[in-house]
């Protein structure tokens, strides 16, 4: 497992119809790296979570590790913002790969199914406070919430990612290999905020026929509350 030392500079030592949300399905974000050779394993448990209805993997690939020899394809800057943002919410000290974060609230190491199986299971047992319906119609997207009580004002995600990606890596330290990374994540945007109370309704353009994911998640990187996919 490689970790990170948070906030040091030198980061080198470091045509559908309506769709109703699944009950509950529950978030697991993937930090992961091409460049690190603790991470294939953490990989390829994410593609065993997408075979689940109940679970929504998002692998985000973030870029502190493409000073060792190779430049992560899929990796971006704003996901290691946000691997830090949780960092800074939930008062931890590193930030490492692979990590995986949970209903944007909890963390463990990616490659330790069972203990990430736990954690799934402990969120999929919590009340459900809002409900979440998408519908898509052509290249317009619908979201419909409907909060059970007061959750307070909550961020509106749309996340964006492909299916499955191959891969091959022919410098650092997983050099020579040819992997296959899936739920990649290639864009999130933040639609505004919901006050969190009755119903929520809103349209959203999109295009591109690739996965979309709607996230309700409290601000400041706090807890998701509520997650909807349409594959």
């Amino acid at each position: 497992m490689r970790k990170i030392i948070l906030w040091t500079a030198a980061l080198c030592t470091v045509a559908v119809g309506a769709v109703q949300a699944q009950q509950a399905p529950v978030v697991v974000e993937l930090f992961t790296s091409q460049g690190c050779s603790s991470c294939p394993p953490a990989d390829e448990l994410l593609a065993e979570l997408g075979q689940r209805d109940d679970v929504i993997p998002l692998a985000l690939h973030v870029d502190y590790w493409d000073y060792i020899g190779w430049k992560d394809v899929f990796a971006s800057p704003e996901y290691t913002k946000r691997q830090k943002g949780y960092a800074h919410a939930g008062g931890w000290r590193t930030i490492y790969t692979p990590q995986i974060v949970v209903n944007g609230s909890e963390d463990v190491v990616g490659s330790r199914p069972m203990k990430v199986a736990d954690l799934i299971m402990k969120h999929a047992m919590a009340p459900q406070k809002v409900s979440l319906e998408l519908t898509r119609g052509g290249n317009q997207l619908t979201i419909q919430a409907e909060a059970k009580e007061n959750i307070g004002p909550v961020e509106v995600h749309i996340v964006r990612y492909a299916a499955e990606e191959q891969v091959d890596i022919r410098r650092g330290e997983n050099a020579g290999r040819k992997i296959t990374y899936t739920h990649v994540v290639q864009d999130w945007d933040t639609k505004g905020r919901w006050n969190g109370r009755g119903s929520y309704d809103t349209k959203v353009r999109l295009k591109g026929d690739e996965p979309v994911v709607v996230l309700l998640q409290k601000p400041g990187h706090g807890e998701i509350l509520a997650a909807a996919r349409l594959r």
